[in-house]
């Protein structure tokens, strides 16, 4: 009944000639304002038919590189043509589809539950919560609204990695990915930032990985995830502030020469795939993909935890599911 509203909303939006209205939920991250850039200003042609019209303001609470951002960000929404709104409620009343935005993961379940009781499409920035417990909720949520979501960092839309994704470099047997790395307590710890380094793995490599292997150092952790069929990928998080550190990956195909990853490509190849699912509620990545990427994240943080001992997918996941109960 909630695809079938949602479907009629969208033909009225084609029918009257009108933008898909897109709301934010969380000011305090700078992807608020990019994406609302190349819709409402810069009215990028790959992202006609959709304008930010609406966003409500919490974000982060307590998180200070979060909340000093809120006055820059909610003033530059502003001058874009963005109407802030006192509650999640009236913001799901004005707009189409949502951008959930908040930096902070620990509000995403109770705010992401509002939006699949609206039947709106979502995209949920990441990380996708706090806690893999809290990515489980949402996954349960959405499948029980038969509302269609998706979680992704934009490093998943790297050229490259795109292309290998999609099968042009053949077959994979491997691939090598590293992030910048910032710790934040209250989000498990690899969720906050290292993600960067574990999408784009998972988008090369497909999914599967069955145990992880995690060795942390004084300025660097590397996680060794060992998939079904035998490839390694690995994942090297980098403590930006004691190193300087890029986004980057090396893809190893069969036969072939490695290729290299490149690097961060902005904020757009991302957007167009979230609008791209806004029109037709296909979620390029899956909510089962997505669980896999941040248990593979908190098995890395286990293995650490246990000195490099092995950690399986399947006891993390099996473990934050009985802590729900």
């Amino acid at each position: 009944m909630k695809h079938i509203l949602f479907a009629a909303a969208l033909a009225a939006c084609v029918a009257a000639n009108a933008d898909m209205r897109i709301g934010i939920i969380g000011c305090d991250t700078e992807h608020a304002e990019a994406f609302t850039e190349l819709m409402n200003v810069k009215k990028d042609p790959d992202c006609a038919g959709f304008r930010v019209t609406a966003a409500y303001k919490w974000g982060s609470r307590d998180i200070r590189s979060s909340t000093n951002r809120y006055a820059k960000i909610i003033s530059h929404l502003e001058s874009m043509g963005v109407k802030m709104v006192p509650t999640i409620a009236d913001l799901l009343g004005e707009v189409d589809a949502v951008l959930l935005e908040t930096c902070d993961g620990r509000p995403h379940f109770e705010q992401a539950l509002q939006v699949f009781r609206s039947g709106k499409r979502v995209f949920i920035d990441k990380p996708v919560a706090a806690s893999l417990a809290d990515a489980i909720r949402i996954a349960d949520a959405g499948r029980e609204a038969g509302v269609p979501w998706f979680c992704s960092s934009a490093l998943r839309y790297v050229k490259k990695v795109n292309s290998a994704h999609n099968g042009e470099f053949g077959k994979i047997r491997g691939a090598s990915c590293w992030t910048p790395n910032e710790l934040e307590p209250t989000q498990s710890e690899f969720f906050w930032y290292a993600i960067h380094g574990a999408e784009p793995l998972f988008a090369i490599m497909g999914t599967g990985c069955v145990e992880v292997r995690c060795t942390g150092g004084d300025t660097e952790d590397l996680a060794v995830g060992t998939w079904e069929d035998g490839r390694i990928g690995t994942m090297r998080a980098m403590s930006y502030k004691k190193r300087g550190a890029a986004h980057g990956g090396v893809i190893f195909p069969y036969k072939k020469a490695p290729v290299d990853m490149g690097t961060y490509e902005g904020y757009k190849p991302l957007l167009v795939e979230i609008l791209k699912f806004f029109k037709t509620g296909e979620p390029p990545v899956t909510p089962e993909e997505t669980l896999e990427i941040y248990a593979f994240l908190e098995a890395a943080a286990k293995s650490k935890k246990a000195g490099g001992a092995p950690v399986k997918i399947a006891d993390v996941m099996a473990e934050a599911r009985r802590s729900l109960h």
